[in-house]
């Protein structure tokens, strides 16, 4: 995946979406190394802050159940 498609599917994911990646990714995953690692972080807490605290927990929990 280029740096472009990188940043095309953070955009495009949702919070969800962000965490699960962040929690289950393999070592070394690229997306979270340099600036398209720095985006994603960005990224995250800005979608997070779209949403209510309540729904991030329950996110986590969510996920926690997998």
């Amino acid at each position: 995946m280029t740096v472009e498609e990188m940043k095309k599917w953070i955009d495009n994911a949702s919070y969800r979406e962000l965490l699960e990646r962040w929690r289950f990714a393999p070592p070394g995953d690229p997306i979270f190394v340099g600036k398209v690692g720095d985006y994603y972080k960005q990224k995250m807490n800005q979608k997070s802050n779209e949403i209510s605290f309540e729904s991030c927990v329950q996110i986590s929990k969510d996920l926690d159940s997998l």
